[in-house]
C-alpha cells in the first residue's frame, strides 16, 4: 500500500485536546477517532444525524444511502436503521485473502462492533466499512485509501440516531419492507451494485 507520510493536528471531535493522528497507519485512525466522544453533526437525514468533515459535500439520496463526495472520491453512506433499533453486533474475521481486514470489536476499546474490508477490483480498491449501525462504500484509487478512512471515520463515528423516529419508520410496513432488503451487512452484493451503479451515473469520469 502506497503511505501516506502525513500527520494530523486534530481538533474537532476531540474537544480542545490535541490529537496527533498518523494518517499512514489505517488502525491509527480507527483507534484515534472512532474511540472518541463528540455531539458534532452538520447533516441531518430522517431519524438520524452526522458530521461531514471538512472538504466532503452532501450530494444526493437514494432511500437509506446518501452519497456524499470528497476530492474525486465519491461515498456512499447507507445508514441501517433495522440494525440500530435492534442493536444488532457485527460478526467479522479477518480475511487475509483481501488487501485490507480488520474486524473492530468492543474487547479493543471500541463503541460498536464493525470492519474495515478493502478488495482489490482491477486497478482500484473498494472499500467497505461498517461501524455504528452503518456502512460507508467507495471505490478509489491506491493513493486515496487513507484519506477516504480518515473521512469515513469522522462521519461513521459521529452517526446520532433518534430512536422514536426509527420506531416509526420500522413499525410501517411498507418502508419495512423496503429498508430490510438492504440490511445484511454479511452479503456486499448490494451495496456493492449501488456503488457501481451510482458511479456510472456521476458527469465526471474520475477513471
Amino acid at each position: 500500500m502506497k503511505k501516506i507520510l502525513l500527520i494530523l493536528l486534530v481538533f474537532a471531535l476531540t474537544g480542545c485536546s490535541i490529537v496527533r493522528i498518523d494518517t499512514d497507519n489505517i488502525e491509527n485512525i480507527l483507534k484515534v477517532i472512532l474511540t472518541k466522544d463528540n455531539n458534532l453533526y452538520n447533516q441531518i437525514g430522517e431519524g438520524y444525524k452526522y458530521y461531514l468533515p471538512g472538504g466532503v459535500t452532501y450530494i444526493d439520496s437514494d432511500d437509506s444511502n446518501d452519497v456524499l463526495y470528497s476530492n474525486g472520491v465519491y461515498y456512499y453512506l447507507y445508514i441501517d436503521s433495522i440494525d440500530y433499533y435492534y442493536d444488532n453486533d457485527i460478526s467479522y474475521v479477518d480475511n487475509k485473502s483481501k488487501y485490507y481486514s480488520y474486524a473492530i470489536k468492543k474487547s479493543d476499546g471500541y463503541k460498536y462492533s464493525g470492519y474495515l474490508d478493502i478488495e482489490k477490483q482491477n486497478n482500484l480498491y473498494l472499500i467497505s466499512f461498517v461501524y455504528n449501525h452503518a456502512k460507508i462504500e467507495a471505490l478509489v484509487n491506491e493513493n486515496e485509501i487513507n484519506d477516504t478512512i480518515l473521512n469515513a471515520s469522522y462521519i461513521l463515528s459521529t452517526i446520532k440516531y433518534n430512536y422514536d423516529i426509527t420506531k416509526l419508520i420500522i413499525e410501517d410496513d411498507n418502508l419495512t419492507n423496503k429498508t430490510g432488503k438492504y440490511s445484511n451487512y454479511s452479503s456486499k452484493n448490494t451495496s456493492e451494485k449501488f456503488v457501481l451503479e451510482k458511479d456510472n451515473e456521476m458527469k465526471e469520469d474520475r477513471w
